[in-house]
C-alpha cells in the first residue's frame, strides 16, 4: 500500500486558481465552498488526514483559517464532504443506469466507468480511506450506509445482467466485491500526471470487466479443450 503523496513545492502559482485570488460577488459562496473541499482533498491526498492541517488548506487557497471555518465546522466534516464529492458521480451513474435502456451489462459499464474516474480524481484517497480515520460514530455510520447503497446498486445491475443473459452466471455479492475492490485500489496507485488520464483509466477498467463478465461461448471452450 502506498503512503500519502509528497506535497508539491510551494510557489506563487499555488493559489492562482483560488476563487479568492480575484474579486468575487457574494453569490460565489458555493464556488468557494467547493474550492475549500477540493483543496482539502488534495491536502489529505498529499499528507494524509492527520498530517494535513486547516492551515495547510487555507494556505493553498491564499486565505486565513477562519475563512475555512466559515464553510465547514472542522476537519472531520471536510473529510466527509470530500467523500461525498467523490461519491457524487458514482451515485449519478447508478441513477442514470436505472433509466438507461439496454442489457444489465451495458448499464453496469456506465457505472464502472463513473466509479473508476472518481477513484482517479483528487477525491479517490478520501473515498477509500475515510473509514480508517478517527471519525465520529454518526459520520462513520453515514459513510457505511452510502457505501452499502453503492454496493447494492452494483449487485442489482449484476442480477439484471444475469437474468437477461448478458452476464455469465455468478455470485452477485462476490462479483460486486471484486469490482469495487479493483476500482477502489485505483486510489492507492493512481497519480496525477500519469501517462493515462482518469478517463483512459476508466475505459481500461470497463474493457477488463466487459470481458470478465461476458457470457462464455461454450462451443469455443469445448474446441479449445
Amino acid at each position: 500500500m502506498t503512503g500519502p503523496r509528497r506535497p508539491p513545492a510551494r510557489n506563487a502559482a499555488t493559489t492562482a486558481g483560488s476563487p479568492w485570488s480575484a474579486r468575487r460577488r457574494p453569490r460565489d459562496h458555493d464556488v468557494k465552498r467547493e474550492a475549500v473541499i477540493r483543496a482539502a482533498a488534495r491536502a489529505f491526498n498529499e499528507r494524509g488526514f492527520h498530517h494535513a492541517s486547516l492551515d495547510d488548506i487555507a494556505a493553498a487557497l491564499g486565505v486565513t483559517k477562519p475563512t475555512v471555518y466559515y464553510y465547514v465546522e472542522n476537519k472531520e466534516q471536510l473529510l466527509f464532504e470530500c467523500f461525498l464529492a467523490g461519491l457524487k458521480p458514482i451515485r449519478a451513474a447508478l441513477d442514470e443506469a436505472v433509466r438507461l435502456e439496454g442489457t444489465g451489462r451495458d448499464r453496469l459499464k456506465s457505472v464502472i466507468r463513473g466509479y473508476a474516474a472518481a477513484m482517479a480524481s483528487e477525491y479517490g484517497w478520501c473515498m477509500v480511506r475515510a473509514h480508517d480515520q478517527d471519525l465520529g460514530p454518526a459520520t462513520r455510520r453515514e459513510i457505511n450506509a452510502l457505501k452499502s447503497e453503492i454496493d447494492q446498486g452494483i449487485r442489482q445491475l449484476l442480477r439484471s445482467g444475469i437474468a437477461d443473459g448478458s452476464i455469465q452466471p455468478l455470485d452477485p455479492k462476490l462479483a460486486a466485491f471484486a469490482i469495487a475492490g479493483a476500482l477502489n485500489w485505483i486510489a492507492h496507485w493512481y497519480r496525477e500526471h500519469e501517462p493515462l488520464g482518469p478517463a483512459e483509466v476508466a475505459d481500461a477498467f470497463v474493457d477488463f470487466f466487459e470481458h470478465a463478465l461476458a457470457p462464455r461461448d461454450k462451443s469455443a471452450v469445448r474446441r479449445r479443450a
